[in-house]
């Protein structure tokens, strides 16, 4: 399935992939600091969540998206999925090698400066929290600093919120039993580590001031990412140097009313500002 990348130059889109509508969180992050770039997203929304995939269909889904965005000519790809970087990214950078290629990870480092009690929330899927990679990214963090982490998978969080359940009483209601237990620690920082779970940022400080009357700062690394991006795109001179504003082009492997819904709700987009095209993402028969 991997393709050799087309020949690109500053003027090519950037690539975002997630399983769904999370990655707009990171997205809405490159739109203000990269602001003359051309992007591309792919929502593989009906393949949502991956959190209780197995590895090998993530690796499988990863290496689909990035074939796709790269028929569209990128000249780089933002693995905007905690699941998927945690899985797949290792697999992406081996088989494009010269590719600029972003994954994401759960701020763990940056919340160890803002904590005051060395006890950090991490709300994430069950994949993430169980894969190699965070695991190890914990540990060598907890040694480094002595701050202990706890750690909370969130099953049905992402389907709530790929469903526009920002605030409904069942989210609410997940919230609460997901904080609760970690609010009876000394945590004052919580990292949210899935791209999705900005999204319900509100509703988690709400639930949170309900649970324990001290305020919790939250840990999005949606900004660094942006960053990151923008400093691989200086190293390799792709930054477009030029102002001109194109639709953010869009694919969805669900119903387009969801990513719409997204992208006016939670980007606050008009209609002439995004395109969206509906593909079928099934996997070829192998």
């Amino acid at each position: 399935m991997p393709a050799t990348p087309t020949t690109i130059s500053a003027q090519s889109p950037i690539g975002i992939f997630d399983s769904g509508i999370g990655g707009l969180s990171v997205l809405r992050h490159i739109q203000q600091q990269l602001p003359n770039e051309a992007l591309c997203y792919f929502a593989d929304s009906g393949f949502a969540p991956y959190g209780d995939k197995t590895e090998a269909e993530i690796m499988q889904r990863t290496l689909f998206a990035a074939h796709h965005l790269l028929q569209h000519g990128v000249k780089a790809i933002v693995v905007a999925c905690n699941t998927a970087t945690a899985a797949a990214i290792a697999l992406l950078r081996a088989n494009y090698p010269d590719l600029i290629l972003v994954g994401v990870e759960p701020g763990l480092k940056p919340a160890t400066s803002i904590t005051k009690t060395g006890c950090v929330g991490v709300l994430a899927t069950s994949r993430t929290l169980s894969s190699a990679k965070y695991q190890a990214l914990c540990e060598q963090i907890q040694q480094t600093t002595q701050v202990r982490f706890i750690n909370q998978a969130c099953p049905g969080l992402v389907t709530q919120i790929e469903q526009g359940e920002l605030a409904s009483e069942a989210t609410l209601t997940l919230l609460k039993n997901y904080l609760q237990p970690m609010l009876q620690e000394p945590v004052d920082t919580i990292v949210l580590g899935c791209t999705h779970y900005p999204f319900v940022e509100h509703s988690i400080k709400t639930v949170a001031a309900q649970l324990r009357h001290q305020p919790i700062q939250l840990v999005d690394t949606g900004l660094a990412i942006a960053k990151q991006l923008q400093r691989l795109l200086h190293q390799q001179q792709l930054n477009n140097p030029d102002a001109e504003q194109t639709p953010l082009q869009c694919f969805t492997s669900s119903t387009r009313d969801k990513l719409e819904f997204a992208l006016r709700e939670l980007l606050h987009l008009t209609p002439q500002q995004y395109l969206i095209q509906e593909i079928d993402c099934n996997l070829p028969a192998s």
